[in-house]
């Protein structure tokens, strides 16, 4: 055995040092040294040197003739721990006041060391961080040779006009700043206003039941635990109702005309001031412009010792300029109680004198359109007399009025002729035609009455014939049938279209 080898070890059975160890392999032989031609390889994973030794520039030296020394053996160098993170003051090259110290003598690989000062007298500044590591890794840029500048161009003379969108200053012309334009972005937050605030306080739409008929008295009958839906005709009447209702945006005036006598404008004018009266609440008015004698007063519920129109336009000065209250007007009117609008009657008398003028109708519209916001005016016979002009002449909406006999309706399509010829046309196109039926159908065919008038005018409405009306007593209207009421309703709602 040779001295140089040790003995083997022996281990007791059955333990766990029994198992022999894995034997050492033999030491590498030595590598034969390279030609001095070729360059020594440079190991793979090179120690790392010290910081201060690898940020420290070598000294320029001239490197003396010597041989070229082989390499020694590549041994596995000793793995160490990363540095410990270094102030920003070690990365920056030292100052070069400072001089450098000599390199040490090692026989390892060439350590890595900061590149030269591109010329000399160069230093390293401490903004030139990126310079320094740039170099450090070969590729520090090219400094550029500055763009030439050109020369600053001339004053502006001070009789130039500036181009569009620039101004002038010092060197120059300079831009105009631009006037934006500011506009409020949504960002999907909105906040809100007054009007969606008050929102709250609007009465939400009830529940629509019937209220007339055998619906509504089935209705009645369970308490109010049973609702229908309203009929057709309940329907109408609710949405005719509304109609009458909403707001015309100002005075408006209805005049009621046919030159024949008997043919129903006095009835008409009643009973439009009912259905507008009691609808609205009041402000309606139903004028007498007959130009002696009319019939309104008398059918109308009358007062003892109640004025007429005569009285209205003798007292005409109290009123005039804005003068004068409804109070006051009221000693001229005759008040329809439950009805809930006035009648301005006309002269009663048979000895009445001279007739009203076209100046005396625009005098007393002016007085009486202060204080009502609807005017309902009955017409006399004559088409040729100056307030019968002046009144069609104020007109918002035409009625014309047919009764059950024959003459009635020849008259009044005569009259549409006449209004025609006397550039009254539009006037006439959107006129309403009031048909009131016969008591008996076989009288007068209302079909062919109907189609005539239809194809001159907006609209042809019928109502029914009523004992009570047609006696010639003043109205009583606690009297009148529901059908006739609600027939003269629907009327006043196809008027109220045209207002």
């Amino acid at each position: 055995m040779d001295s140089n080898e040790e003995p083997p070890v022996e281990y007791a059975p059955n333990t766990p040092w029994s198992i022999p160890p894995a034997p050492r392999p033999a030491p590498a032989a030595a590598q034969p040294a390279r030609p001095a031609s070729q360059p020594a390889r440079p190991p793979s994973q090179p120690a790392r040197p010290a910081i201060a030794e690898a940020l420290t520039p070598p000294e320029p030296a001239e490197a003396p003739d010597a041989e070229p020394i082989s390499a020694p053996p590549v041994s596995a160098p000793p793995v160490s721990a990363p540095p410990a993170p270094q102030p920003r003051a070690l990365l920056e090259p030292p100052a070069a006041s400072i001089s450098p110290a000599a390199p040490a003598p090692h026989t390892g690989p060439a350590p890595f060391t900061a590149p030269a000062p591109a010329e000399p007298g160069t230093t390293w500044g401490p903004g030139d961080t990126m310079r320094w590591l740039a170099a450090l890794a070969g590729t520090a840029p090219t400094p550029e040779a500055p763009a030439p500048t050109s020369p600053p161009p001339p004053p502006p003379d001070a009789g130039s006009v500036s181009p569009p969108g620039k101004r002038a200053i010092a060197g120059g012309w300079a831009p105009q700043p631009h006037p934006y334009q500011e506009v409020e972005a949504d960002f999907g937050e909105r906040t809100p206003n007054a009007e969606e605030f008050a929102t709250r306080r609007r009465v939400r739409p009830r529940v629509v039941s019937a209220v007339a008929g055998a619906r509504g008295a089935a209705r009645r009958g369970s308490f109010g635990l049973l609702r229908l839906r309203p009929s057709r005709d309940e329907s109408d009447l609710r949405e005719a109702l509304h109609t009458v209702r909403r707001n015309f945006g100002g005075l408006r005036q209805i005049t009621v005309v046919n030159p024949k006598g008997g043919a129903g404008k006095t009835v008409a004018t009643l009973m439009l001031g009912l259905a507008f009266g009691r609808s609205r609440g009041g402000f309606v008015l139903a004028w007498d412009n007959n130009e002696t004698q009319g019939t309104l007063g008398m059918r109308a519920q009358s007062e003892p010792g109640a004025r007429t129109v005569r009285d209205l336009l003798r007292d005409l000065d109290r009123f005039a300029g804005g003068a004068g209250r409804v109070g006051e007007l009221a000693a001229y009117l005759r008040t329809q109680d439950d009805a809930m609008f006035d009648v301005l009657a006309s002269d009663e008398a048979a000895t009445a004198g001279e007739m009203l003028t076209a100046r005396a109708f625009r005098e007393l519209r002016e007085v009486v359109g202060r204080f009502y916001k609807l005017l309902i005016v009955d017409t006399g016979n004559n088409v040729r007399a100056e307030n019968w002009q002046a009144a069609l002449d104020a007109t918002d909406q035409l009625v014309i009025t047919l009764s059950g006999r024959n003459d009635s309706a020849e008259t009044a399509a005569r009259l549409l002729d006449h209004l025609e010829q006397t550039g009254r046309r539009e006037l006439v196109r959107r006129a309403v035609t009031v048909l009131t039926l016969p008591p008996h159908r076989g009288d007068v065919p209302p079909g062919r009455v109907a189609e005539h008038f239809a194809a001159r005018c907006r609209e042809v409405c019928q109502v029914p014939y009523d004992r009570h009306l047609d006696s010639g007593a003043p109205v009583d209207y606690r009297a009148l049938s529901p059908a006739t009421r609600a027939a003269w309703l629907r009327t006043a709602a196809t008027i109220a279209t045209g207002l």
